[in-house]
């Protein structure tokens, strides 16, 4: 381990993630990260359930990660703040609320199956939040792996410029290290030991016909390259460097690194890579300057129940928080006291005085904070935009089998959607069945088993039921209502025509009433109970979504008309208007990847088919089939007990979600 000093502490600060799809390896990446920085003693494994970051029960049981886990430790005088994020699309939103707080990121990628769906998944999530990346291809050890082809599936399915600066030394079994094209290097592992030395005389020919078209992409996309590159025929190792940082930094290019995680090879040069190449808080543009001596401000992303009490997770920002401190919910108004603050190592952690801007740390003592929530100080109040909630959609009714457990019941779940805003909770009014709403059958099934567990409750579980949606096939125009109420006191009036039509976008509203007919306020009030109207649509008391409603007309009364007249006429009137429309009936559809063996293809296909899937693409390669198609959600449910079945435990599935399809 290498240290070097910089002037300013922040700039030695990476807080980063790990993404990939589910099986990739991320996990295994961040347990030999930490092992190798000297944070852990005893390398963990994902089989043997000893891993520092899945550290939850459920985790360890099953295999894969389920919440996001912060970690930290130190490399070459940076400290690297990790989140270990899941790779199963249903928690999906674990990882859109941490890349809301994170600087840059690691994707990881299998080096046989190369971009999964998950993978793409998350790629574009980190697109969305404008986080540089680098790649690692992991599993170069396997049979099968294949680096190019890996790195061709990032430049075709994501879209992405691969700056390759590895060669594999070895194939599958016999990889034994990788070349470092920017130093022209070897670097070889024995007994898990990193040992440096020339290439290897059998590559030296690819190595530098891989270095020059290193050279040739780099110098396509970076100006101080392309002059050294024009002048010089070549790019200097230092130009190189400091070209693709820029590159990593402003998007146009991804840093690819290759290794086998599991077998500590690889891991070095990646982090390496990752305090050379990725952000420091001082490169992001922020939402404020990361200031140490600036006003306290911070963005809360998690929330997590621990035997120790209420955690919240916070991403300072700018300033310094001390233990002690009185801080702000810019959007309750609510004042609150840190009563402590904690450096966390996944379910570990250590007492702190004070975090500076730049931090993740867990505030213990604060009761009303939610995920999203801003907090800063009291006399400088400032928000920061929270993370996207992802709508459920899937549903279960759930019950306490002891009748005297029905509080505890009511008061776990709540806990359940304040840790994850991706559940949702509601009693439905014609069964008064309390329903748990969540992205997906193996989300709910986490869920339910961390109230059997963590509260020690009996729970009934009805059968998923999933979230439909209403739209117009064909709409209505001028259709006319007019409200009129009078019981005694102040009456209501309001007077409107209206069309209705089909729309790409969720809803739209415009008004076209000229003259003055209709007070710009009386639109506002009818547009606001339209939207009331939404809520439940006439097919079947689902959500209406793709629709416009263009006002064209109306009347008023100068006593009788208010808000309050015309916000009930447009509930009414919308609701009456869509009864005369022709509605479809949406479901929510998935995209289904199914990895099989190659004999199993037919039987698969034919389940597909009975499930009204529609196969969208079939690829074979080394006996193993990847069929693509799209099924309606509430189709799939027992699909992984009926798919092991049919291939005999070899046959493997990922789903994530694509919309909606006319039921």
């Amino acid at each position: 381990m290498r240290i070097r000093l910089n002037p300013n502490p922040l700039a030695t600060v990476r807080n980063l993630g790990i993404l990939a799809h589910v099986d990739a390896g991320k996990t295994t990446v961040t347990e030999r990260m930490l092992f190798l920085t000297g944070a852990v003693h005893k390398r963990g494994e994902v089989h043997d359930g000893t891993t520092v970051t899945d550290f939850d029960a459920q985790e360890r049981d099953r295999g894969i990660t389920i919440f996001a886990a912060a970690v930290s430790c130190d490399w070459d005088g940076h400290r690297v703040n990790l989140i270990d994020t899941p790779g199963h699309v249903d928690f999906a939103d674990e990882v859109e609320r941490s890349l809301r707080v994170l600087d840059g990121a690691i994707a990881v990628f299998d080096a046989v199956a190369g971009v999964e769906p998950q993978s793409e998944s998350v790629w574009r999530q980190a697109d969305r939040h404008g986080v540089p990346r680098i790649a690692f291809v992991n599993k170069l050890d396997r049979a099968g792996a294949d680096l190019d082809a890996a790195v061709e599936s990032i430049r075709t399915r994501l879209g992405a410029v691969p700056l390759v600066v590895q060669l594999p030394i070895g194939r599958e079994d016999g990889f034994t290290g990788v070349v470092d094209l920017v130093a022209m290097r070897a670097l070889t592992w024995h007994d898990e030991v990193c040992t440096e030395s020339p290439v290897p005389d059998a590559l030296t020919d690819e190595a530098v016909r891989r270095r020059r078209l290193l050279d040739e992409t780099v110098a396509e996309l970076h100006a101080g390259a392309l002059d050294e590159f024009c002048t010089a025929g070549a790019v200097s190792d230092a130009t190189l460097r400091e070209a693709l940082r820029a590159l990593t930094l402003s998007g146009a290019g991804v840093v690819v690194l290759c290794g086998a995680a599991y077998r500590n090879r690889g891991i070095e040069p990646l982090l390496d890579a990752a305090v050379a190449y990725l952000p420091s808080p001082l490169d992001v543009a922020a939402e404020s300057a990361a200031d140490p001596q600036a006003p306290f401000a911070g963005l809360v992303f998690k929330v997590q129940s621990a035997t120790t009490g209420r955690r919240t997770f916070l991403r300072l920002y700018s300033g310094t928080l001390r233990k002690g401190d009185t801080v702000l919910d810019a959007v309750t108004g609510r004042t609150e006291r840190v009563g402590r603050i904690l450096r966390v190592q996944a379910d570990r952690h250590t007492d702190i005085e004070a975090a500076v801007a730049g931090d993740i740390v867990a505030l213990v003592g604060l009761k009303s904070a939610r995920a999203g929530t801003t907090l800063c100080a009291p006399g400088t109040p400032v928000v920061f935009e929270p993370p996207t909630v992802a709508d459920p959609v899937v549903s279960v009714a759930v019950e306490a089998v002891r009748r005297a457990d029905s509080g505890r019941l009511a008061s776990g779940l709540a806990r359940l959607v304040e840790e994850d805003p991706s559940l949702g909770v509601r009693t439905d009014p014609e069964t008064g069945q309390t329903v748990l709403s969540g992205m997906g059958e193996l989300h709910l099934e986490v869920a339910v088993e961390k109230l059997r567990r963590d509260q020690d409750l009996e729970v009934g579980v009805g059968r998923p039921r999933v979230t439909y949606r209403e739209t117009l096939a064909e709409g209505v125009g001028g259709f006319a209502f007019r409200h009129v109420k009078q019981d005694g006191g102040p009456g209501q009036f309001a007077q409107v025509v209206f069309d209705v039509r089909p729309a790409e976008e969720e809803f739209a509203f415009v008004s076209t009433v000229v003259g003055g007919r209709v007070p710009q306020e009386y639109v506002r009030a009818f547009e606001a109970g339209c939207r009331d109207a939404l809520a439940e649509g006439p097919l079947g008391g689902h959500r209406v979504t793709g629709l416009s409603v263009t006002l064209t007309d109306g009347a008023t009364h100068s006593k009788d008309s208010s808000d309050v007249a015309f916000r009930t006429a447009g509930r009414l009137a919308l609701r009456e208007a869509l009864r005369s429309c022709r509605m479809t009936l949406l479901e929510p559809v998935v995209e289904v990847t199914v990895t099989v063996p190659e004999e199993s293809v037919g039987s698969v296909l034919g389940d597909l088919a009975a499930r009204r899937g529609r196969v969208s693409g079939s690829t074979t390669r080394s006996g193993t089939a990847v069929v693509t198609a799209t099924v309606p959600l509430a189709e799939l449910f027992g699909y992984a007990t009926r798919l092991r079945s049919r291939t005999q435990g070899r046959g493997a599935f990922t789903a994530r979600p694509v919309g909606y399809a006319p039921a």
